[in-house]
């Protein structure tokens, strides 16, 4: 078994062509802001936006978590992939062929665990379908399974349903003879090892596998097909370093792109409920898998749209078990709406049975609000009972305080009160009690861990000094990214002495260079070096390049960095975006354009260092002086330059802010 390398030529293909609001677009909801996308952080819990796509720099930034990078960079932070295999995914995404060189067995050997627990799942995976659709024990028993369930050809491959053989060790002694290792057999919980003895976790069932956002093979779900009263019916795979089943939706995988786009997702609890419905036509569908819903799983739906409808079967014990997860949803801030299939129906075979404008119909007629649906299901049980109904209003009411929005609050205690025949005010003054309640808890909490910090509590705190030198530097590295190949008028202000009074005076003298041209020679001149050492490497290489290229690229020069350099500069390049996030315009605050006054800029910035570091050279002369042995006369005499230098820099300076 030899995997291989990628070629240089596929890889710049695909940064040709890739486009980083597509690939991040497929695992967050982006929505416009100006030149720019920004949408809810993948990284981090958050309700409003800090998460900025560039489509003209090619780059993206999470202002939550400080990442920030390429389409790849994205791809390897949120799919944990490596990079060989972020480059494969983009190609298979741009349908470009990939071209390889081979891989040696030493190189083999380097791969890491994890990815070799990816590489056993896809192995296995595409063992199951083979043995589906080419093995008469195969089309026997699961391909005929598939068919009695209605699934079509297509939609079994689109899936990637399998079988496992009805035989003890049947895919671990292929597996092993294909060279993958027993202990990443066991990892995956495809083999199961006891002392000496291996056996199949999933014999002689059908196969479900369980993709990532991304389509990876994280694990499996097995149904078994015989009445065997011991065996469970569904058996998942056990959680594993890349198989967490609370952070898991399946199908999530093949319906992220219509959840976004309807704006809408379909929840159900089983495997061949997502199925049916996605072959019906309802192709905006998840499922938890048959675990109780988690806040991770919520969070996943939340980064696609706002709005989820839960479908139900027609079994009221299990909708009273399932509807606690209506209020892990609205804890997210999300919109609830609830949807139950007639007695003895559930989603799987109602779509079975129905055209998609019958099913789809069905689902926007019976689909009720969440406050609705709760009420009347509760009153049922409550059957006139005083008490009951009493605890009913409260449980509903208690779900209403999860809700983050207040507004949103009001609404749903309004249409509570008109459903339950009882007065607003009753239930207002009880989710002030519920939320008052949960406040006091919240604030012994904060009192308790203020008290640990009681002994130092009066300690007067420094003010965080800002290191200008370093915001300096940076800034000229920000510059010259964004702007070092353009060519500017710059005007340079001389010194010259008045013929008539006798004065100095600065005199404008207008030249024309690039901007990268302008700043390395100004820099030159004064002999400053850049104290950061990432600055330095970044200046040089930036030069470098624009010196050697006319046509600089800010995509293709981040796309040739290391993963570390690459974030330093997508966080310099995307600090700006910050306002973008918050609307400001709409507050009649517009932020200063940089473009129309570059050269200003770039002035500017380079003053203001040549000011600083010259500060930097006074206070080390004057540290000088203190110590013994020192020619004192000739130090003041530097520092006298030094500061009839500085006054001329700081007349140039406020010049160049002045206009």
């Amino acid at each position: 078994m030899t995997k291989e390398l990628i070629s240089q030529n596929t890889i710049a293909q695909v940064f040709e062509t890739a486009r980083v609001e597509e690939v991040i677009g497929d695992f967050v909801q982006l929505k416009k802001a100006g030149s720019n996308f920004k949408g809810l952080s993948p990284f981090s819990e958050e309700r409003t936006p800090s998460f900025m796509v560039s489509p003209v720099k090619q780059i993206w930034k999470d202002f939550s978590s400080g990442k920030g990078g390429n389409a790849v960079t994205f791809l390897m932070e949120h799919e944990h992939f490596t990079y060989p295999e972020a480059i494969r995914y983009l190609a298979k995404k741009y349908n470009i062929e990939i071209e390889e060189t081979e891989r040696t067995d030493e190189e083999k050997a380097q791969a890491d665990a994890r990815e070799s627990l990816y590489l056993v799942s896809e192995y296995a995976n595409d063992y199951f379908q083979n043995i589906l659709h080419k093995t008469d024990q195969g089309k026997a028993i699961g391909l005929s399974y598939f068919k009695e369930r209605g699934f079509t050809e297509e939609t079994i491959k689109r899936f990637q349903l399998g079988y496992a053989l009805h035989e003890w060790q049947a895919f671990t002694d292929e597996a092993l003879g294909k060279g993958y290792q027993l202990e990443f057999l066991e990892q995956t919980g495809l083999t199961i090892v006891k002392e000496d003895r291996r056996f199949d976790r999933f014999k002689g069932r059908v196969m479900f596998p369980i993709h990532s956002m991304s389509g990876r093979v994280l694990g499996f779900g097995g149904r078994i097909l015989t009445n065997d009263k011991k065996a469970a019916k569904y058996l998942n795979s056990p959680e594993s370093d890349i198989y967490h089943k609370s952070k898991v939706l399946y199908g999530l995988y093949f319906a992220k792109q219509t959840i976004a786009k309807e704006d809408n997702c379909y929840l159900v609890e089983g495997y061949t409920d997502v199925i049916q419905f996605y072959q019906t036509g309802v192709k905006n569908v998840v499922s938890s898998s048959g675990t109780a819903l988690t806040p991770e799983q919520v969070r996943l739906i939340n980064r696609l749209t706002k709005n989820i409808t839960v479908l139900f079967d027609g079994d009221a014990a299990g909708i009273r078990a399932s509807i606690r997860g209506i209020d892990l949803i609205l804890e997210q801030g999300m919109n609830v709406k609830v949807c139950t299939f007639p007695d003895g129906e559930d989603p799987d075979s109602f779509a079975k049975a129905n055209t998609l404008e019958e099913l789809t119909n069905y689902l926007n007629e019976n689909a009720k609000d969440f406050i609705q649906f709760k009420a009347s299901l509760l009153v049922k049980e409550a059957n006139n009972d005083p008490i009951k109904k009493a605890e009913t209003i409260r449980e509903i009411v208690n779900s209403i305080a999860k809700i983050p929005d207040a507004i949103k609050r009001e609404i749903y205690v309004r249409e509570c009160a008109s459903i339950m025949d009882i007065s607003e005010n009753v239930l207002f003054s009880t989710l002030a009690q519920i939320s008052k309640k949960e406040f006091q808890e919240a604030n012994k909490k904060y009192k308790q861990e203020q008290k640990a910090f009681e002994v130092v509590k009066n300690e007067p705190q420094q003010k965080q000094k800002v290191d200008v030198q370093y915001e300096l530097e940076r800034k000229i590295i920000e510059i010259l990214m964004l702007y070092g190949s353009r060519t500017e008028q710059f005007e340079d202000l001389i010194l010259k002495e008045d013929e008539v009074s006798g004065e100095l005076l600065l005199e404008p003298a207008i030249h024309e260079a690039r901007v990268f041209e302008k700043i390395y020679l100004d820099l030159q001149e004064d002999e400053m070096m850049f104290s950061n050492e990432n600055f330095r490497q970044l200046y040089y290489a930036i030069i470098d390049k624009l010196n050697q290229d006319d046509n600089f690229s800010t995509k293709d020069f981040i796309n040739q960095l290391d993963q570390e350099s690459a974030s330093e500069v997508t966080t310099i390049l995307m600090d700006d975006e910050k306002y973008n996030l918050h609307d400001w315009e709409r507050n009649h605050i517009i932020p200063k354009e940089k473009e129309h006054s570059v050269s200003q800029l770039v002035s500017q910035t380079i003053l203001s260092l040549r000011c600083y570091l010259i500060d930097q050279k006074v206070a080390e002369y004057k540290n000088e002086t203190l110590k013994d042995n020192v020619d004192s006369r000739s130090i003041i005499e530097d520092v006298k330059d030094y500061l009839g230098l500085k006054m001329l820099l700081s007349r140039k300076l406020g010049k160049v802010i002045g206009g």
